[in-house]
């Protein structure tokens, strides 16, 4: 009686807040400022430097979500360049870590969003943690 008892308020809690099941997390990257932040739950967690399209590319702006998570990635466009844990989100376009760090802060990429690889692995763990469905990848001028 008790364990039932004990199960249906843990269920009741999981229906009354349902981020207590699943965190909701959004990475914010503003291109002006070559900034990421990310929040879990709408509170602030982490504020990193990146580099996105360097003149003549792109990064895509918009709202995204996850395709792929991928810890191992090397690019099959440029010359097998090492992409440690790559969050892809539309078509090619990744946010993942680079060993360029020199020039974190300032455009530097062909498109993608390139994160110190500490902080790529970070990101990656907590995407992969509490799931792509559950991410936002928002990308603004």
């Amino acid at each position: 009686m008790r364990r039932t008892v004990l199960l249906a308020v843990l269920f009741g809690l999981i229906l009354a807040f349902p981020s207590i099941a699943r965190a909701q997390i959004v990475a914010k990257i503003n291109l002006s400022s070559q900034r990421m932040a990310v929040f879990v739950n709408g509170a602030p967690r982490y504020n990193w430097p990146v580099s996105t399209a360097r003149r003549g590319y792109r990064t895509p702006t918009g709202t995204f979500k996850p395709t792929a998570l991928v810890r191992y990635h090397r690019s099959s466009i440029y010359d097998g360049s090492p992409m440690p844990h790559s969050i892809f989100f539309m078509r090619g376009y990744a946010i993942h870590g680079s060993y360029e760090i020199k020039h974190l802060g300032r455009p530097a990429s062909h498109g993608c969003i390139r994160l110190h690889p500490s902080n790529a692995a970070a990101l990656y763990s907590l995407v992969q943690r509490h799931g792509t469905g559950n991410t936002l990848i928002k990308i603004s001028n």
